[in-house]
Formats: structure tokens, sequence, C-alpha cells
């Protein structure tokens, strides 16, 4: 499949991942790895290996999921990975409760979305954007928990 169909497919992909994590609340990893094989399958990928009469071999989708994988993983998977660990720590320490102190401060305790921007830009400057959310989401716990804000106020979308 080549062309308009292709986008269209792919269009629909991305709308049902979409609506698969956020309304069925799917896991995000299951959610790809599901969605991204029904494209490359619509997309004409083999499901294995297939080896043309030249000798010539077309990758299985296994292959080509897994080599997609391996390049993400090889520019940012390492950023992503420390970026969780820093967000773990901040959880385990209880250094996200003074992080959500030292910003209430600042701001009141009225206002934890503004609480929210702001921890989002200070920590923007140096993160990727998913070690940005492993690292945001134990301060906006801790915001909640402090703010006594509703979670409607201070919800990442998951």
């Amino acid at each position: 499949m080549t062309g308009v169909g292709l986008i269209i497919v792919f269009v629909i992909a991305i709308i049902v991942m979409i609506l698969a994590i956020s309304k069925f609340k799917i896991h995000p990893f299951l959610s790809i790895m599901a969605v991204s094989l029904i494209f490359g399958l619509i997309g004409g990928i083999p499901l294995v290996n297939v080896t043309r009469e030249d000798k010539s071999v077309v990758q299985g989708i296994a292959n080509v999921i897994g080599a997609g994988f391996s390049g993400t993983f090889t520019s940012i998977g390492i950023v992503i990975i420390l970026g969780a660990l820093v967000g773990t720590v901040l959880e385990a320490t209880g250094a996200a409760f003074k992080l959500a102190d030292m910003v209430i401060k600042v701001v009141g305790p009225k206002h934890p979305v503004l609480a929210m921007q702001i921890m989002g830009w200070v920590v923007s400057i140096p993160v990727f954007c998913d070690s940005g959310f492993v690292i945001l989401d134990p301060i906006r716990k801790a915001l909640v928990k402090r703010t006594k804000a509703g979670q409607k106020h201070l919800t990442f979308a998951k």
C-alpha cells in the first residue's frame, strides 16, 4: 500500500492509538506495539522475513519494529532511562515534596497549575519531554497532596 491510502491508514492508526491509551486505559507500550504491528501488516510488511527469487530479503514486521526501537533507544534511550531514574529518586527521597513546597511558597497554594507550569519550564531546559514527564509526575502528585487540588486540575494525559 502506498500514497493517500497509506496516509489515511496512518491517521487512523494514530487515532486508534490515542483512543486505546486515553479512553480504554490500555498501557501505552502495549497500545503502541499493537497499533504498529497492525499498521505494518496493513502497509505490506510481511509477518516473517521473506527471501525473494533474486536472493534479497524483505524484513519481517518483528525486525522492522525492532530496528525502529533500537534506533530510538540509541539516540535518546539513555536520557529517558536517566530521567526515569531521577524521577524515581525524587519520589523515593521526598525531594518531590521539597520541590512542591518551594514552588507553593513562590506562587501560593491557590495556584497549583502555575506551580506545575513553572516546574515544567525548569525541568524542560535540560531534558527531553519523556524524561520531563517522569520527573514531573512525582512532583505533580506531591502538589496535589500539598495543595489539596483536585486531580482534574493537575492531570497529565496517561
